[in-house]
């Protein structure tokens, strides 16, 4: 049997925990012809549970689904290149009935499009290749609205785009997808006040445009059940204290608990228990693993940003960070000082917000800095 605790991403409903009633949602929301943003932290389980719900073999069959991240992306230009790959990919192995008329419609990106020994399209577009991102967006929203299927598009990291120059690009997506009637979105981010921004803000072209649905951890019992099934599958004993150790320690993030237990799943022989003090070596184990990533990234931080990340760190969960009390605890220096770092560590995302609540995004990378002695 293979690891059942998968950490790379969507492995099939086998190894998919719970999340029932938000599947029943989400499915209900998108065949009534509903748009949904769904919102949470990162490492949650929001994409995973997305591509659960177009793995259901009714969606699958009535549907064309695609999803697109869009977390790498800068500009509008590489908005369009990831959202046309993603489409490409989808239809390639569906026959030249689906992808045909997709490659059709695309004219102004055809050249880009390259087959192989079997005639079987590839998206070859390089950065730069798309000269005009308005028309070649037009040209696949043109084919949304024609497809042979109704269209289910998900948008991971929807929040990206607040961050492009061309500040009318809220506007244009929201025409784009008032207009097609034959496709409908969920755009999942993980910034929950950007997103909020985006979706209930009267002044923005979103609004009102969705059903919000905001992701929550997996239930503890819910959690705890799925984790001892799997070890039992095979003839190894979990003891449950140390599901409620992690779910405890790291909020109940879907992903970091699933990490640590894919390693006490490794390390459990068959017929044996899994225990509390396993716990501690795991988690050292991909601490060890992660360490050159880790010091990498800490040291490329240019010097204010390294600071106040350390300080941030120190707290746990820090507020009033450019207040009087906090700069003198961290030795830091002008409030000013300490809103620019804080800028860019929220942009790098190496540090997230929930309302006035500043922390480190990744746990791991907390971690780390315990486990080096820098905190």
């Amino acid at each position: 049997m293979n690891n059942p605790f998968v950490t790379n991403g969507y492995a099939g409903a086998e190894y998919f925990c719970d999340r029932v009633q938000e599947t029943t949602t989400i499915r209900e929301l998108l065949t009534n012809e509903n748009n949904v943003a769904l919102i949470s932290p990162r490492r949650l389980g929001k994409t995973d549970l997305i591509w659960h719900v177009f793995d259901d073999e009714m969606i699958r069959r009535n549907y064309h689904c695609f999803v697109v991240d869009i977390y790498a992306t800068r500009n509008l230009g590489d908005f369009v290149n990831m959202l046309g790959k993603a489409v490409m990919d989808e239809l390639r192995p569906k026959g030249k009935r689906a992808w045909g008329r997709f490659i059709n419609l695309v004219s102004s990106l055809r050249s880009e499009i390259s087959f192989d020994i079997n005639g079987l399209p590839s998206w070859n577009v390089s950065l730069g290749a798309i000269n005009n991102p308005a028309i070649s967006l037009d040209e696949i929203f043109s084919y949304l609205n024609q497809a042979d299927k109704p269209c289910l598009v998900a948008i991971d990291e929807f929040q990206q785009i607040t961050r492009y120059e061309d500040r009318t690009i809220e506007a244009t997506l929201r025409t784009y997808v008032q207009r097609c009637t034959n496709a409908h979105f969920i755009f999942s981010g993980s910034q929950r006040h950007i997103m909020n921004g985006i979706f209930t803000s009267p002044s923005r072209p979103f609004y009102q445009s969705v059903s919000i649905m905001n992701l929550q951890p997996l239930d503890l019992e819910e959690y705890s059940a799925f984790c001892e099934s799997k070890f039992a599958a095979v003839g190894k004993h979990l003891d449950r204290e140390v599901v409620s150790l992690l779910y405890e320690r790291f909020d109940g993030v879907t992903s970091y608990m699933h990490r640590i237990l894919n390693v006490l799943f490794s390390r459990t022989e068959k017929d044996s228990t899994c225990g509390i003090p396993m716990v501690e070596d795991a988690i050292d184990f991909l601490l060890r693993m992660s360490s050159d990533s880790y010091e990498s990234l800490f040291y490329q931080m240019p010097e204010k940003q390294r600071i106040l990340f350390l300080a941030i760190a120190r707290e746990g969960k820090a507020s009033v960070i450019t207040g009087g009390k906090f700069l003198r605890k961290h030795n830091l220096n002008s409030a000013s000082s300490v809103s620019s770092a804080l800028k860019g560590l929220l942009d790098k995302d190496f540090v997230t917000q929930d309302k006035d609540i500043y922390y480190v995004y990744d746990q791991f990378f907390a971690l780390w800095l315990k486990f080096k002695g820098l905190i």
